[in-house]
């Protein structure tokens, strides 16, 4: 049960964040909005005002790690630099996030590829991927970027970032950002036009 049950206030945000703690400690599967509810101290009717079925809490789920991350990745980016420092901080961002929201990323990953997918969230996702996709566009206007599709260079490197998260999620923070580091740069040298 939740250290204190919901007392007045935004029971979507109580929600949201219960059923991200649940998510992550028994997956999508057991998510349960009378579970929450009862979590929460309100009526089983209650989240029904908010989501109408698990599948809209789980896409609401989604779209709150769509929108963290492109808030995330838009400091990132307010920070400056040339091209390669840029493509780094991205890259440490979505690394750090896909650490720490293991569960929440599989879900948004999964989310996205659905052809049933919102409006809302599909806005989302292309926010985010124009967040990925602007210091690639950068990088090939000043010539430190192969010409190729941004799409799909911005899809190499979060393939890329996807895969080095699973193969290095057990190690600690500092060994993450330092193999990360060493990635970057080899992935980065071979966009580099030759």
């Amino acid at each position: 049960m939740a250290d204190r049950p919901y007392h007045h206030g935004d029971l979507r945000a109580a929600l949201l964040a219960s059923a991200e703690r649940a998510l992550a400690e028994r997956g999508p599967a057991a998510l349960s909005l009378r579970e929450l509810a009862r979590e929460a101290g309100v009526s089983h009717a209650a989240p029904g005002r908010h989501f109408r079925d698990k599948q809209a809490l789980l896409d609401a789920l989604a779209l709150s790690g769509f929108e963290r991350l492109t808030e995330r990745l838009e400091e990132a980016s307010a920070a400056g630099g040339d091209v390669r420092a840029q493509v780094l901080a991205l890259a440490r961002v979505y690394v750090r996030f896909a650490v720490e929201h293991a569960a929440l990323l599989d879900l948004m990953h999964t989310r996205k590829h659905d052809p049933e997918i919102s409006e809302q969230l599909s806005a989302a996702v292309e926010r985010m991927v124009g967040w990925v996709e602007r210091p690639i566009l950068q990088g090939q206007a000043s010539g430190e970027i192969t010409e190729d599709d941004p799409n799909a260079v911005a899809v190499t490197v979060s393939s890329t970032l996807h895969g080095f998260v699973a193969l290095n999620a057990s190690h600690s923070p500092e060994e993450i950002d330092a193999k990360l580091a060493g990635v970057v740069r080899v992935l980065f040298d071979g966009l580099s036009p030759r």
